[in-house]
């Protein structure tokens, strides 16, 4: 493991941020991103929450506009392309978790650019979709 000038391992054995550090300030920071850490996991819950709410407001409001309980082409795109929108951000949110936690010293270079390839590609479908879904 890495060593601080101050001595002590700059992560633990689950490859996080060690707490037992000689520094305080260093020990003090470790601590204070581990729960920025854990404060950004449940707001990325919320956010797919509150996208999942969101489906289902449209699809309840699509389904209560006369004609009553029947969905035109329109409304199914814009229904799906809400789905599509959420899905596609929980992917994009998942995989930027992971290049975060990515070990660059033992992985496959074309690990790496396949990773950027598959992010840039869903960004900019996600870009695409809700682009045209905001556009109407």
């Amino acid at each position: 493991m890495e060593e601080y000038e101050y001595g002590g391992p700059s992560l633990d054995e689950h490859g996080s941020f060690a707490t037992e550090q000689k520094d305080p300030l260093i020990r003090f920071l470790h601590r204070i991103i581990r729960q920025v850490v854990r404060l950004l996991a449940i707001l990325m819950v919320f956010v797919i929450l509150w996208g999942i709410g969101d489906i289902f407001l449209v699809l309840y409001q699509r389904l209560n506009a006369p004609p009553f309980l029947l969905l035109k082409i329109d409304d199914l795109l814009a229904t799906f392309g809400a789905f599509l929108a959420v899905v596609i951000a929980t992917a994009l949110m998942a995989i930027a978790r992971k290049v975060i936690v990515f070990d660059y010293n033992t992985l496959d270079p074309c690990y790496v650019w396949a990773t950027a390839a598959l992010l840039l590609a869903l960004g900019i479908t996600y870009w695409l979709i809700s682009r045209k879904i905001f556009k109407g």
